[in-house]
Protein backbone atom coordinates (compact mmCIF):
# COMPACT_ATOMS: atom_id res chain seq x y z
CA UNK A 1 0.00 0.00 0.00
CA UNK A 2 1.31 3.62 -0.99
CA UNK A 3 1.08 5.77 2.07
CA UNK A 4 0.22 9.36 1.40
CA UNK A 5 1.02 11.80 3.76
CA UNK A 6 -1.70 13.86 2.95
CA UNK A 7 -4.02 15.09 5.95
CA UNK A 8 -8.00 14.39 5.99
CA UNK A 9 -9.91 17.11 6.57
CA UNK A 10 -12.20 15.15 8.84
CA UNK A 11 -9.15 14.58 10.85
CA UNK A 12 -9.01 17.90 11.81
CA UNK A 13 -12.28 18.40 12.83
CA UNK A 14 -12.21 19.61 16.88
CA UNK A 15 -15.94 21.08 16.57
CA UNK A 16 -16.84 17.24 15.96
CA UNK A 17 -14.95 15.62 18.47
CA UNK A 18 -15.90 18.04 21.41
CA UNK A 19 -19.57 17.09 20.82
CA UNK A 20 -18.22 13.79 21.02
CA UNK A 21 -16.38 14.32 24.58
CA UNK A 22 -19.61 16.03 25.69
CA UNK A 23 -21.17 12.66 25.14
CA UNK A 24 -18.35 10.14 27.20
CA UNK A 25 -18.87 8.22 29.71
CA UNK A 26 -17.73 5.69 31.77
CA UNK A 27 -19.17 3.02 28.80
CA UNK A 28 -17.55 4.51 26.08
CA UNK A 29 -13.99 2.96 26.19
CA UNK A 30 -13.22 0.51 24.96
CA UNK A 31 -15.89 -0.47 22.69
CA UNK A 32 -17.64 3.04 21.12
CA UNK A 33 -14.43 5.83 21.43
CA UNK A 34 -11.08 5.45 22.37
CA UNK A 35 -8.11 7.92 22.47
CA UNK A 36 -5.22 6.79 23.40
CA UNK A 37 -3.40 4.21 21.63
CA UNK A 38 -0.25 3.08 20.29
CA UNK A 39 1.67 1.58 17.60
CA UNK A 40 5.11 0.42 16.12
CA UNK A 41 5.70 4.16 14.74
CA UNK A 42 6.24 4.65 18.42
CA UNK A 43 6.31 2.00 21.51
CA UNK A 44 3.19 0.07 20.43
CA UNK A 45 3.77 -3.59 19.13
CA UNK A 46 0.28 -3.11 16.92
CA UNK A 47 1.30 -2.08 12.91
CA UNK A 48 -1.57 1.36 12.20
CA UNK A 49 -3.24 -1.64 9.72
CA UNK A 50 -3.85 -4.15 12.80
CA UNK A 51 -5.02 -1.39 14.63
CA UNK A 52 -7.32 -0.28 12.35
CA UNK A 53 -8.98 -3.48 11.39
CA UNK A 54 -9.22 -3.96 15.42
CA UNK A 55 -11.11 -1.01 15.97
CA UNK A 56 -13.28 -1.69 12.70
CA UNK A 57 -13.91 -5.15 14.08
CA UNK A 58 -14.48 -3.54 17.66
CA UNK A 59 -17.18 -1.44 16.24
CA UNK A 60 -15.36 1.97 17.23
CA UNK A 61 -17.29 5.09 16.14
CA UNK A 62 -14.35 7.55 16.70
CA UNK A 63 -10.41 7.02 17.88
CA UNK A 64 -6.99 8.45 17.81
CA UNK A 65 -3.64 7.13 17.46
CA UNK A 66 -1.26 9.31 20.03
CA UNK A 67 2.01 7.75 19.79
CA UNK A 68 4.77 9.54 21.30
CA UNK A 69 6.17 12.55 18.96
CA UNK A 70 4.93 10.85 15.83
CA UNK A 71 2.32 10.86 12.84
CA UNK A 72 3.77 8.36 10.71
CA UNK A 73 1.02 5.74 12.64
CA UNK A 74 -1.71 8.17 12.13
CA UNK A 75 -0.63 8.64 8.42
CA UNK A 76 -0.61 4.62 7.73
CA UNK A 77 -3.85 4.48 9.63
CA UNK A 78 -5.89 7.34 7.67
CA UNK A 79 -4.28 6.22 4.17
CA UNK A 80 -5.90 2.37 4.87
CA UNK A 81 -9.47 4.14 5.82
CA UNK A 82 -8.96 6.34 2.87
CA UNK A 83 -8.51 3.00 0.63
CA UNK A 84 -11.74 1.42 2.82
CA UNK A 85 -13.61 4.76 1.82
CA UNK A 86 -12.95 5.06 -1.82
CA UNK A 87 -13.42 0.82 -2.58
CA UNK A 88 -16.82 1.29 -0.56
CA UNK A 89 -15.38 -2.06 1.22
CA UNK A 90 -16.41 -1.55 4.44
CA UNK A 91 -19.88 1.00 5.86
CA UNK A 92 -19.68 2.74 9.12
CA UNK A 93 -16.24 3.38 9.10
CA UNK A 94 -14.70 4.74 12.17
CA UNK A 95 -13.50 8.41 12.35
CA UNK A 96 -10.03 8.72 13.22
CA UNK A 97 -8.62 12.33 14.41
CA UNK A 98 -5.34 13.34 14.36
CA UNK A 99 -3.60 12.65 17.43
CA UNK A 100 -0.03 12.68 19.39
CA UNK A 101 1.52 12.31 22.91
CA UNK A 102 4.29 14.86 24.19
CA UNK A 103 6.61 14.35 26.91
CA UNK A 104 6.13 17.30 29.32
CA UNK A 105 6.82 19.20 32.55
CA UNK A 106 4.46 20.92 34.75
CA UNK A 107 5.10 21.38 38.30
CA UNK A 108 8.48 20.39 38.03
CA UNK A 109 7.14 16.88 37.20
CA UNK A 110 7.38 14.79 34.07
CA UNK A 111 3.30 14.37 32.83
CA UNK A 112 2.44 13.57 29.37
CA UNK A 113 0.09 15.45 26.80
CA UNK A 114 -2.30 14.27 24.47
CA UNK A 115 -2.83 16.44 21.24
CA UNK A 116 -5.87 16.18 18.91
CA UNK A 117 -7.70 17.45 15.82
CA UNK A 118 -4.31 19.88 15.09
CA UNK A 119 -2.84 20.57 11.88
CA UNK A 120 0.57 18.62 11.82
CA UNK A 121 2.02 20.24 8.76
CA UNK A 122 2.13 23.75 11.44
CA UNK A 123 5.44 24.95 11.92
CA UNK A 124 4.46 25.30 15.50
CA UNK A 125 4.16 21.80 16.06
CA UNK A 126 7.44 20.90 14.00
CA UNK A 127 9.75 20.21 17.07
CA UNK A 128 7.27 18.37 18.64
CA UNK A 129 7.01 15.31 15.81
CA UNK A 130 10.45 14.68 15.17
CA UNK A 131 9.98 11.18 17.36
CA UNK A 132 12.16 12.52 20.01
CA UNK A 133 10.64 14.38 23.80
CA UNK A 134 11.25 17.98 23.64
CA UNK A 135 13.97 19.46 26.53
CA UNK A 136 13.98 22.06 28.40
CA UNK A 137 11.57 24.96 27.73
CA UNK A 138 9.93 23.34 24.93
CA UNK A 139 9.01 21.06 26.96
CA UNK A 140 7.07 23.25 29.35
CA UNK A 141 3.11 22.29 29.60
CA UNK A 142 2.41 25.66 28.81
CA UNK A 143 4.46 25.59 25.47
CA UNK A 144 3.60 22.43 24.47
CA UNK A 145 -0.43 23.70 24.61
CA UNK A 146 0.39 27.22 23.25
CA UNK A 147 1.77 25.12 20.37
CA UNK A 148 -1.06 22.45 19.11
CA UNK A 149 -3.55 25.27 20.12
CA UNK A 150 -1.53 27.33 17.29
CA UNK A 151 -1.99 24.67 15.21
CA UNK A 152 -6.13 24.60 15.91
CA UNK A 153 -5.88 21.29 17.94
CA UNK A 154 -7.20 20.60 21.40
CA UNK A 155 -4.72 19.47 24.19
CA UNK A 156 -5.38 16.94 27.33
CA UNK A 157 -3.55 15.70 30.44
CA UNK A 158 -3.39 11.95 30.50
CA UNK A 159 -3.88 9.68 32.96
CA UNK A 160 -3.64 12.29 35.77
CA UNK A 161 -3.12 9.41 38.60
CA UNK A 162 -0.28 8.10 37.14
CA UNK A 163 2.24 11.18 38.51
CA UNK A 164 4.88 11.86 41.31
CA UNK A 165 2.68 14.67 41.53
CA UNK A 166 -1.72 14.55 42.41
CA UNK A 167 -4.06 14.80 40.17
CA UNK A 168 -5.46 17.91 43.16
CA UNK A 169 -2.18 19.72 42.17
CA UNK A 170 -1.85 19.03 38.12
CA UNK A 171 -5.31 19.35 36.98
CA UNK A 172 -5.77 23.08 38.27
CA UNK A 173 -2.28 23.58 37.08
CA UNK A 174 -2.90 22.19 33.28
CA UNK A 175 -6.33 24.50 33.50
CA UNK A 176 -3.86 27.41 34.07
CA UNK A 177 -1.98 26.11 31.10
CA UNK A 178 -4.77 26.15 28.87
CA UNK A 179 -5.80 22.19 28.49
CA UNK A 180 -8.86 21.48 26.94
CA UNK A 181 -9.72 18.44 28.71
CA UNK A 182 -8.82 15.91 31.18
CA UNK A 183 -8.22 11.63 30.67
CA UNK A 184 -10.85 11.07 33.34
CA UNK A 185 -11.87 7.85 32.25
CA UNK A 186 -9.18 5.77 32.85
CA UNK A 187 -7.98 2.04 34.06
CA UNK A 188 -5.28 2.03 36.19
CA UNK A 189 -3.39 -1.52 36.27
CA UNK A 190 -4.22 -3.31 33.23
CA UNK A 191 -6.81 -5.07 34.98
CA UNK A 192 -7.71 -8.16 32.60
CA UNK A 193 -11.07 -6.48 31.48
CA UNK A 194 -10.81 -2.31 30.86
CA UNK A 195 -12.86 -0.24 32.83
CA UNK A 196 -12.44 3.19 34.29
CA UNK A 197 -10.42 2.96 37.81
CA UNK A 198 -12.97 3.18 40.04
CA UNK A 199 -10.86 4.38 43.25
CA UNK A 200 -9.65 7.14 40.82
CA UNK A 201 -12.11 7.85 38.13
CA UNK A 202 -15.03 10.25 40.53
CA UNK A 203 -12.43 12.00 41.99
CA UNK A 204 -11.01 13.00 38.54
CA UNK A 205 -14.14 13.73 37.16
CA UNK A 206 -14.70 15.85 40.14
CA UNK A 207 -11.49 18.37 38.99
CA UNK A 208 -12.58 18.02 35.21
CA UNK A 209 -15.78 19.49 36.14
CA UNK A 210 -14.33 22.10 38.46
CA UNK A 211 -12.03 23.29 36.16
CA UNK A 212 -14.62 23.43 33.28
CA UNK A 213 -12.60 20.79 31.33
CA UNK A 214 -13.96 18.14 28.78
CA UNK A 215 -13.28 14.17 29.95
CA UNK A 216 -11.46 11.95 27.62
CA UNK A 217 -11.24 8.28 27.87
CA UNK A 218 -8.47 5.99 26.22
CA UNK A 219 -6.96 2.81 26.61
CA UNK A 220 -3.37 3.39 26.10
CA UNK A 221 -2.76 0.44 24.67
CA UNK A 222 0.80 -0.34 23.97
CA UNK A 223 0.38 -4.37 23.20
CA UNK A 224 -1.52 -5.80 20.44
CA UNK A 225 -5.23 -5.49 21.76
CA UNK A 226 -7.30 -2.10 21.72
CA UNK A 227 -9.20 -3.59 24.38
CA UNK A 228 -5.98 -3.13 27.44
CA UNK A 229 -3.01 -1.44 27.63
CA UNK A 230 -0.27 -3.76 27.93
Amino acid sequence: MVVTHSIEPTAQDTDYLKSVWETIGYNSCPHFYNFHMHTIASDGKLTPYNLVRQAIAIGLQGFAITDHHSIDGYQQAQSYLSALDSDNTIKNLPHLWTGVEVTSRLLDVEVHILGYGFDPQHPALSLYLQGEKPQGQDAEVKKVVDSIHQAEGLVVLAHPERYRCSAEQLIPAAADCGVDGIESYYSYGNPKVWQPSPDKTPKVLALAYQHHLFSTCGTDTHGLSLLHRL
